[in-house]
């Protein structure tokens, strides 16, 4: 009998790559709809590859339920679509599917996977921040009963006030030092810039413009908050014959993963409140890639609020609990310090789409294709997601 090939089946390491990207205009105000951004966005990527639309074979969209499988066959002329899927853990899902597609092309399923987000954050009904919403509170929201019948009563009701409460018990645990949300905020501002596709190109930011905005809910000042913005983002995910056909300018998948809490929906009654998934998916994650946290030469880090970035910071091992303000000081972060992050201005600066952008982003660096914001010699970066209420997500890149 012969003896069959001995192939790994638990990780994804060099076994899929990233081989083209596309995004739509970042905007606020748009009569397009959350599918044809996609759509568009999805085409772009596969322009950007140097392929045709209708060769794609799998289809993975974060977060939403639109565009179907139908909708992409019928729009991008897909001839024999193989797998597809859609990722429902927030903004830890484009990057979570980042990780699914690359499984799934290691496993043989698929050679050609889209992997596309995005949002009428800004243009929809059911607006975060103004609590503009249907009757039951802000759509797609988890464990909307433990929302509906313990929060929504006791008048907690927005985004903001469901991570204050993450927010204020850090502060009280760890004494940790609040000048750290006001230098992550800069840092966006600062990198977006330099970013001709970012929402807030042109807007600076200062310390004292920081300092004096308004606390919407405490500990949060108008500029740790996102962006609430239109478009849409997406990559194209390849097995390794493909890249090796497609050029050079494909960047390879060196580890990823996804990580939960303990009792993810319901927050306020966690174990351990401070307790993310990005612990749990970083720790994988790099044991699966084989690079130590001092090899990452740029981090695209999901910022939906300033102190997540400090908080995944931390809970990834870059620092110990509380320390994250501390790490981010002295120009760190920004371009030119030791570990630059959010290159492109991030959620808070550049635009919200869930975190594919960051992903897009990290494939620029990686192609050197940044212009004024190049990291210089980057060679491996990483990305995350954070969704809901702390699920976690990563992958890693190297070129």
């Amino acid at each position: 009998m012969m003896e069959a090939a001995t192939v790994p089946t638990n990780n994804i390491t060099d076994r899929a790559y990233i081989a083209g990207v596309g995004e739509t205009e970042y905007v606020r105000g748009t009569a397009k709809s959350e599918r044809q951004l996609i759509l568009e966005a999805s085409t772009a990527a596969c322009r950007d590859a140097g392929i045709s639309p209708s060769e794609i074979d799998g289809i993975i969209v974060g977060w939403k339920d639109i565009p179907t499988n139908e909708d992409f066959i019928a729009a991008l002329g897909i001839r024999d679509l193989k797998v597809h899927s859609h990722v429902h853990i927030g903004g830890a899902s484009p990057t979570a599917a980042i990780v699914q597609a690359a499984g799934l092309i290691a496993a043989g399923l698929a050679e050609r996977i889209v992997v596309a987000t995005g949002h009428n954050f800004y243009s929809a009904v059911n607006r975060l921040s103004s609590m503009m919403q249907a009757p039951g509170g802000v759509g797609n929201i988890p464990g909307q009963e433990i929302r509906s019948n313990i929060e929504y009563p006791a008048g907690i009701l927005a985004p903001m006030q469901w991570y204050s409460l993450h927010a204020n018990r850090w502060f009280h645990e760890t004494k940790a030092d609040p000048l750290g949300m006001e230098i992550v905020a800069l840092t966006m501002r600062q990198h977006a810039q330099l970013n001709a596709k970012a929402y807030m190109r042109g807007r600076p930011l200062t310390s004292e413009q920081y300092r004096a905005s308004s606390v919407l809910v405490k500990p949060f000042r108008l500029f740790d908050i996102c962006l609430e913005t239109d478009g849409a983002a997406a990559v194209l995910v390849v097995s390794a014959a493909e890249a090796r056909r497609l050029g050079k300018r494909s960047i390879a998948i060196a580890g990823g993963a996804e990580g939960h809490p303990d009792s993810p929906d319901d927050i306020a009654n966690r174990p351990d409140i401070l307790d993310m998934g990005i612990r749990k998916a970083a720790t994988r994650a790099f044991d699966m890639a084989g690079i130590r946290r001092d090899e990452i030469d740029f981090a695209e880090i999901y910022d939906c609020f300033t102190f997540i970035v400090l908080r995944q910071l931390e809970e990834m091992g870059f620092c110990k609990r509380g320390e994250g303000p501390d790490f981010v000081k002295g120009g760190r972060i920004a371009l030119g310090g030791d570990l630059p992050i959010n290159t492109h201005g991030g959620l808070m600066s550049q635009a919200h789409t869930l975190g594919m952008n960051h992903v897009v982003e990290a494939v620029i660096q990686l192609r050197g294709e940044a212009g004024a914001a190049q990291v210089a010699d980057a060679h491996i970066g990483l990305v995350t997601g954070y969704g809901d209420f702390g699920d976690g997500s990563i992958v890693i890149l190297h070129n």
